[in-house]
């Protein structure tokens, strides 16, 4: 994972540095500067962010990809950095995008970059937080449970809690769900169960292979009637 987001970073780095020089971009054409552009900036990319991810679930070359990211059987802080490497090529090419169109500069580039790595960790790692304290972060950024739903085995549930930091773009799209308790959710994709595919191999070539149905060994479509 470090290797990847080094061989990749370089590109976001470059585009920032051509944006600065060439002063194109949103945020440039409109001469916003200081911390309301860093917060600006930050948002932006955060909001964009949450269309690749629902893109990433919607569109079937890209979850090709991303599919190698929630086969994971056990859902911790490790699988934050379970991404395949032709995910995080295609995100980069996105990314350079994010940043020619609003005119992102490179330490914001570094600080976004370190905050989704750090949000990343957080929201998938298996911590039991108090379900007051829970609550509160919820109002604002995306925890463990939100994002526990995310991975269930359940396709509704799967395709929703798309937030990466802020849980607002889930709010305003209306694909936020926060009815699940943890001990409910099942993790993984239930037509990738078996743990002897959870090779670094296998994962590897896993979207070079014809994609499974999203259907239980059983032939069944896990529904929530099922597992409760």
């Amino acid at each position: 994972m470090i290797l990847m987001r080094l061989a990749f970073l370089p590109f976001e780095i470059g585009a920032a540095e051509f944006v600065s020089h060439t002063n194109i971009g949103l945020l440039n054409w409109l001469h916003v500067d200081g911390i309301l552009r860093l917060i600006v900036s930050l948002v932006l990319l955060d909001y964009t962010l949450y269309f690749w991810h629902f893109l990433n679930h919607k569109i079937p070359f890209l979850w090709r990809f991303h599919n190698a990211h929630h086969t994971d059987l056990d859902l911790d802080a490790s699988t934050a950095s379970r991404f395949h490497f032709g995910e995080l090529a295609l995100s980069t090419f996105y990314r350079v995008a994010q940043i020619f169109v609003f005119g992102i500069d490179v330490p914001t580039v570094l600080l976004f970059e370190t905050c989704i790595t750090g949000f990343a960790l957080f929201h998938h790692a298996n911590l039991r937080l108090p379900l007051w304290l829970e609550r509160q972060i919820l109002k604002v950024i995306v925890a463990p449970r939100m994002h526990g739903i995310h991975h269930s085995i359940i396709r509704e549930e799967t395709d929703s809690n798309f937030g990466t930091i802020l849980t607002l773009w889930d709010r305003v799209h209306r694909t936020l769900m926060l009815t699940r308790s943890q001990d409910e959710i099942t993790i993984g994709v239930p037509s990738y169960r078996v743990f002897s595919e959870q090779r670094l191999i296998d994962i590897l070539a896993m979207p070079f292979h014809r994609q499974r149905e999203w259907i239980l060994p059983t032939g069944e479509i896990p529904q929530r009637n099922q597992l409760s």
